[in-house]
């Protein structure tokens, strides 16, 4: 079928014949005239030469072309029979802590000694790129949580955003209640009936005014399932003047909380210690079952306004070349 795009635009068509009708007569002005005594001389053929269609064709010409040209504004376009797309997958949402403590340097990557924020990336950024076919959605947190990118099946989007994402963008703190509650807001009105949200983190709830626990049970009544992730070294080695030692830099990573928020939603707790078991993390969540969508549909669409531009566009030419060889006054 055709449909047109800016179909209101089709109201300028009566434009010229308006201006036509309503606007006043130009002045006749002083003309000269021959008067003869013989006018019955004169062929009557000669005088009524321009009457009829010899005087109006031009002015048709020029409403086809203004036709053809309003034609093409108004974008009119071919549609054609819809198609369905049916979309398997998961709705996910990714909460990334951002927090100061994302900056220990406690993990190896290729190599090189990196910060917990920047192997999060590379291996979340790995599992964005395979979920071909899901919606994802990017919510980062530090004092402040918010959502960075609503679910999408542009993944590149997602994967590109998170690694635009430095840490202390949203504080120093860590409010892991409000980026689970901001999950429940955004995700409670999904028809989907499993909803996921998968949690990164390194430490305890020390912002927000909502507690983990509290936000867990909200998650649980709308049918979120959480799965938490803890990061961060165990042990690591410091050189310092008194010779060299072993801390534990994960010190302030609260499990407990993190496994009580898995286990009131139905999700599971992970804990990695390096890059590899983060990996292994994310592929064991690569298995999540996944939840087929309602299809969508799809309706081809084909640009029209070419041929009326093109129709007008020929019109006013031949209308300027006919005034060009005197055959139309303008």
């Amino acid at each position: 079928m055709i449909h047109f795009e800016w179909w209101w635009l089709l109201t300028a068509w009566p434009l010229p014949l308006l201006v036509r009708w309503l606007a006043p007569d130009a002045p006749a002005g002083n003309r000269s005239a021959l008067r003869t005594p013989f006018l019955s001389d004169f062929s009557t053929a000669r005088i009524d030469e321009r009457s009829g269609w010899g005087r109006r064709w031009p002015l048709w010409i020029g409403l086809a072309a203004w036709t053809a040209l309003v034609l093409a504004a108004a974008r009119p376009q071919w549609l054609g029979d819809p198609l369905a797309l049916p979309v398997s997958g998961r709705d996910l949402m990714l909460a990334v802590d951002l927090s100061g403590s994302m900056g220990v340097e406690d993990f190896e990557l290729n190599g090189r000694t990196v910060d917990r924020l920047t192997a999060t990336k590379a291996i979340a950024g790995n599992f964005i790129e395979r979920r071909k076919g899901d919606r994802i959605g990017l919510i980062l947190f530090g004092r402040n949580a918010y959502v960075q990118v609503p679910l999408t099946f542009d993944r590149a989007t997602v994967h590109r955003l998170l690694e635009e994402s430095v840490i202390g963008l949203a504080g120093k703190e860590t409010a892991i209640g409000d980026a689970i509650g901001l999950a429940v807001k955004h995700l409670r009105d999904d028809d989907v009936k499993n909803k996921v949200l998968i949690l990164v983190t390194d430490g305890a709830n020390t912002a927000g005014s909502v507690t983990p626990v509290r936000a867990a049970q909200l998650a649980a009544s709308v049918g979120l399932k959480i799965y938490t992730i803890g990061i961060g070294a165990d042990q690591i080695l410091v050189h310092t003047l008194f010779g060299t030692r072993h801390i534990n830099p994960s010190q302030d990573l609260d499990e407990a909380a993190l496994k009580k928020i898995a286990q009131l939603t139905g999700g599971r707790y992970f804990r990695a210690t390096d890059t590899a078991q983060l990996g292994d993390i994310y592929g064991l969540l690569d298995k999540l079952e996944p939840v087929v969508h309602e299809p969508l549909h799809f309706r081809p669409v084909t640009a029209l306004f070419m041929w009326p531009l093109g129709a007008a566009l020929l019109l006013s030419c031949a209308l300027l070349g006919l005034a060009a060889r005197g055959r139309v006054a303008v």
